[in-house]
């Protein structure tokens, strides 16, 4: 795909954001959070539940129906990711995903788990309760200060210990937007003794983002979600697990689809693929209306196409955000995502979180969609390559004129 220029590409996205009804009536800048899905995958999500329930819903034809749709839900995500399709498994969340290699090691007392600064809360509470049921010692590097002077991978490197088993580490901040270096780190953690660390990635704002090679990593685990960059409906996502670690982490929630067998007498059959990991009835629904949104993104320029676009957005919000004396980057340079991330400061230049949080209120009200963050307490707006150059424009104009307007 040829990009066109500014005004030509925005001209036809107009059309393209069509198919997005919660884009038609507002300035949509929480891609990070929730993407918005696409009509067809609405369609798609009732038309499926419609032949569940006219055929079914627990036919014969209809159970091979679903069968077959999640083995193509598998590839579909797999060729995102850049991997074979049995090593994928299906699950409802990132946090979900996170949570199956966790509890699947066999944690020893005095192992050790590093976590990054910048880690989501429930992926934090996780180790936790780990550290407290298998007398496990966490330990956390600061990469948020790179975000300002620094390497991530050295800050990483720092923080290894001698019996560090796992590093819980984001492919993009959700805070900074940052983008780490990942197969840097794994090579990093795999070269470290020891003994060998694992590598976990939190991917809830990679995947649907940028273009990915996961096999050329050689990541050990990657979680993500469908329902953020990808766009599709909430309670699906995935868990890529690296062949040779299969054998490594068992599975601790188990059900019909984990095993080869429906026979009480004989449940210790893994499924040899990703699919051990699953447990038994999901809303198969679901796996249509992702899939309909994939399949929409694709008629859009190649994945690199879409991240480069993204890129530029970025950019190009960070740079007239970050002319504004009182408006602080939480990056010091524009990070290569969607995700901008700033401060608003008060009359001695000091964070005010008040401001954040009546910000984000009072844009809302004006159709215009951003969050704020806790950690650092900052304000976040996220562009995807739906994006129109013209919005982002109308962000900064806007979000200088209520700086104006409220001291």
């Amino acid at each position: 795909m040829v990009l066109s220029s500014p005004s030509e590409t925005d001209a036809r996205l107009q059309q393209f954001r069509q198919q997005f009804p919660a884009l038609v009536n507002k300035r949509y800048f929480n891609f990070g959070g929730q993407g918005p899905l696409p009509q067809c995958a609405l369609d798609a999500l009732q038309q499926a539940q419609l032949k569940i329930q006219r055929e079914g819903p627990f036919s014969g034809a209809v159970n091979q129906w679903l069968q077959q749709a999640g083995t193509e839900m598998r590839q579909a995500l797999a060729n995102v990711l850049q991997v074979p399709g049995d090593t994928m498994t299906l699950t409802e969340s990132v946090t979900v995903g996170c949570n199956i290699p966790l509890w699947g090691i066999d944690w020893r007392p005095g192992d050790r788990i590093l976590l990054t600064d910048c880690e989501h809360p429930g992926i934090v509470a996780t180790v936790q309760e780990i550290s407290r049921r298998f007398q496990v010692a966490v330990d956390v590097c600061s990469v948020l200060a790179t975000a300002q002077e620094g390497d991530p991978v050295a800050a990483i490197a720092a923080a290894l210990q001698p019996r560090t088993r796992l590093l819980v580490v984001s492919h993009i901040l959700w805070n900074t937007g940052q983008v780490l270096p990942l197969a840097d780190i794994v090579r990093l953690c795999h070269d470290h003794t020891p003994d060998p660390a694992w590598v976990l990635v939190d991917a809830a704002q990679s995947v649907g983002m940028m273009p990915l090679s996961l096999s050329d990593t050689e990541v050990d685990f990657y979680a993500f979600t469908g329902h953020k960059w990808c766009c599709g409906p909430a309670g699906l996502g995935g868990l890529y697990v690296r062949p040779e670690m299969r054998q490594a982490i068992a599975p601790t929630f188990i059900g019909w689809r984990s095993i080869t067998t429906d026979a009480h007498a004989n449940p210790t059959g893994w499924q040899p693929t990703g699919q051990r990991y699953e447990v038994a009835t999901s809303d198969y629904p679901l796996m249509a209306g992702l899939q309909a949104a994939l399949s929409l993104h694709q008629t859009w320029g190649s994945s690199g196409d879409r991240y480069q676009r993204i890129c530029t957005l970025g950019r190009q919000l960070w740079q007239q955000l970050a002319t504004h004396p009182r408006i602080r980057m939480i990056c010091a340079e524009p990070p290569e995502s969607g995700l901008v991330s700033f401060e608003i400061l008060d009359s001695t230049e000091t964070p005010s979180r008040e401001c954040h949080v009546r910000l984000v209120k009072d844009l809302e009200a004006d159709g215009m969609m951003l969050r704020t963050l806790l950690d650092p307490h900052c304000v976040r707006a996220c562009v995807h390559y739906l994006t129109l150059e013209a919005e982002v424009g109308e962000l900064s104009d806007r979000i200088f004129r209520w700086i104006q307007n409220n001291g």
